[in-house]
């Protein structure tokens, strides 16, 4: 018997979640490292493992709980998933990015991601959120490789605008109602799980990279190929091999990502209800 496509498993999954909740979210928003605390601000949430849930694989990173909620904040429904996959796992690129499969059945519209990464930018600090505005794929893989199925979207989807220009709008604008330093930046994605290399960085800054980090790419192709919206945002939690001048551990950069929490939830806060209109507007 041949086993299950994408399509059919990510519809499997998504009714899973949707017959044991009254909510339908159209926004999702997926924590990376050391942001897993911003589910706790969630109202009568419905939480499952990521191992609950069909055809879900588990999370096994530091950081990443592996628990999916569906719950409100500030009295928007909303999906918020407590870590992600990577490639580093030992996963594919499309095991990776299934959970926004299964997010563009369950109707969602508008994705916030984001991650830990290191500033290869000279002028970016430590503790810092940054907007991504672009990325560079350099993990090996792309998660659309493979049969095509027409029902997950265009063959070779246009990713100029993969991350949405009026969502880093209402983004930077709040950073800087905030009194944060509103930086726009391009993530650069390998494979890892070691941290790179003096040359590595060197050869990033001069591909035009101002971030990098081990995640994030893969769901962001999926999500454009399913016409899904992306908002993505970066902890800086520590400086790239050679410009901090430090060794950089996993356990520091969980620290530093925990406590830019508070710093992330208060731009969610203002930010949601304003992607939740735009949504409605249709614009």
């Amino acid at each position: 018997m041949q086993a299950p496509g994408e399509h059919a498993c990510a519809e499997e999954a998504a009714q899973f979640v949707l017959s044991r909740t009254v909510l339908r979210p159209r926004i999702a928003v997926l924590l990376g490292s050391g942001f897993g605390g911003v589910a706790e601000e969630l109202r009568d949430a419905a939480v499952w493992n990521f191992t609950d849930i069909p055809h879900f694989a588990p999370a096994t990173a530091i950081g990443h709980a592996g628990k999916f909620n569906v719950g409100s904040l500030e009295g928007l429904p909303l999906v918020v998933m407590q870590g992600r996959l990577h490639r580093y796992e030992g996963y594919s690129a499309a095991q990776v990015a299934f959970p926004v499969r299964m997010l563009a059945r369950m109707g969602i519209s508008a994705m916030v991601t984001t991650n830990a990464a290191g500033g290869i930018n000279s002028d970016y600090r430590t503790g810092e959120l940054a907007v991504i505005r672009d990325h560079i794929n350099l993990q090996g893989d792309n998660p659309l490789v493979g049969v095509c199925d027409p029902r997950l979207g265009l063959r070779h989807p246009d990713m100029t605008n993969a991350y949405s220009p009026r969502f880093r709008q209402l983004a930077v604008e709040q950073l800087r109602r905030m009194g944060e330093t509103a930086r726009e930046g391009v993530y650069a994605a390998l494979l890892g799980p070691s941290f790179e290399t003096p040359a590595e960085i060197s050869l990033l800054r001069r591909l035009g990279a101002d971030l990098v980090g081990m995640s994030t790419v893969p769901e962001v192709i999926v999500a454009r190929q399913e016409g899904i919206e992306v908002l993505a945002i970066s902890c800086v939690t520590n400086m790239a091999a050679v410009i901090g001048g430090e060794i950089i551990t996993a356990g520091e950069v969980f620290e530093v990502g925990r406590k830019a929490q508070l710093k992330f939830v208060e731009l969610l806060r203002d930010a949601l209800p304003k992607m939740a209109q735009a949504l409605a507007w249709g614009s």
